[in-house]
């Protein structure tokens, strides 16, 4: 099995797939973000796809979606830190066949890519239970403008990285800031982020 791993954490990133290539015969590639995924997977086919959420550049889910779009054939897994009720539900949405946690045993992981491999959906009940709970009252519109508000983008800087006028930009804020029932930016992508809504 080929395995493309994309992880920004390099200890973390050296350690799996070192585990990876150790307990098990597959191949494994690394990127350190996104925007290295994207380069490394234009040039090569791989069977799974593995990545983290929380990266520079590009999110996970990002990529799993440019990825689909890209190698239909291709699978992915997402292995995170975060159990966060969003953030499954979304890489369901996505079109993930697996979503682990990192502090699962390395066997787990393993027989988890033979199932997805296979086809097989591999998201714990448990998990899946806490996604269906909570619903992202986020247009993408909204996600993308405050993802960079988060980042202490200004108004301006916003609508001009989205491409869209300064009074679109100021709109989509002010109805995630009514959704979330924040009382500015700040706070709004701050739940956001917490409920891995960004």
């Amino acid at each position: 099995m080929r395995i493309f791993l994309a992880e920004d954490q390099a200890m973390v990133r050296t350690a799996l797939a070192s585990l990876l290539r150790l307990e098990s015969d597959y191949e494994v590639d690394e990127a350190v973000d996104g925007l290295d995924a994207q380069e490394k997977l234009q040039k090569h086919d791989y069977d799974v796809l593995l990545s983290d959420i929380e990266m520079p550049y590009m999110s996970g889910l990002e990529l799993v979606q440019w990825a689909r779009q890209e190698n239909p054939q291709m699978r992915s897994v997402i292995i995170t830190t975060f159990n966060r009720a969003g953030y499954i539900k979304r890489a369901i949405d996505a079109g993930v066949r697996g979503f682990l946690l990192k502090d699962a045993p390395i066997n787990e992981l393993i027989t988890s890519l033979q199932r997805v491999s296979r086809g097989e959906q591999v998201i714990s009940n448990e998990l899946l239970l806490q996604a269906l709970g909570q619903h992202d009252p986020l247009t993408e519109k909204e996600r993308k403008a405050l993802r960079l508000a988060g980042q202490g983008l200004s108004t301006q800087a916003i609508a001009k990285q989205l491409f869209i006028a300064e009074g679109t930009a100021r709109n989509y804020l002010s109805e995630a800031i009514n959704k979330l029932h924040a009382s500015n930016r700040t706070e709004a992508a701050r739940i956001a982020h917490q409920k891995g809504w960004l």
